[in-house]
C-alpha cells in the first residue's frame, strides 16, 4: 500500500460547473503549473509539455459521480494515476486531490509535490470564483 495525502480546497461554484471545466484538458495549462506549456488534441488523446518534456494526459470517462481521476503518462512511460473528485457542498464544491508517494520518493519530494499541488487548486479557486 501506498502513502498517500488528500489535498482539497472548497469553491464557491456548483460542482456541476467545475466538474465541466476540470474535465476539460484545454485548461490545463490554465490551473495546472506542471502542465502550463501547452496541451492538444490529437486523434483523440491530449498531449502536454512539462517540465519532463511531451506527457500525455486521459481523463476517467464523463460520469454523474464527480470522478475526474486522470492518468499522466510520462517521456519514459512510467504511469501515474491522480485520484481526483468534485463533491458538491452545498452551493459550492470540494475539489478533493489524491497525491500517492510514489514507489522510491523522498519526503522532501513528496512535499515538493504537494507544495505545487496545494498550489494549483489555489489557482483553480481563484479562476473560477472571478
Amino acid at each position: 500500500m501506498s502513502e498517500s495525502l488528500h489535498l482539497s480546497t472548497y469553491v464557491a461554484r456548483p460542482a456541476h460547473e467545475v466538474y465541466a471545466y476540470v474535465g476539460e484538458p484545454a485548461h490545463l495549462p490554465e490551473w495546472a503549473a506542471g502542465l502550463s506549456g501547452s496541451i492538444e488534441e490529437r486523434d483523440g488523446r491530449w498531449f502536454a509539455d512539462s517540465p519532463m518534456g511531451e506527457v500525455e494526459v486521459r481523463f476517467a470517462s464523463a460520469n454523474p459521480h464527480g470522478v475526474l481521476d486522470h492518468d499522466v503518462t510520462l517521456p519514459d512511460g512510467t504511469v501515474v494515476t491522480n485520484p481526483m473528485r468534485v463533491i458538491p457542498d452545498g452551493e459550492g464544491s470540494e475539489v478533493v486531490f489524491t497525491l500517492r508517494r510514489r514507489p522510491g520518493m523522498t519526503d522532501a519530494e513528496l512535499d515538493a509535490d504537494a507544495a505545487a499541488v496545494r498550489s494549483d487548486l489555489a489557482t483553480l479557486k481563484a479562476l473560477l470564483e472571478r
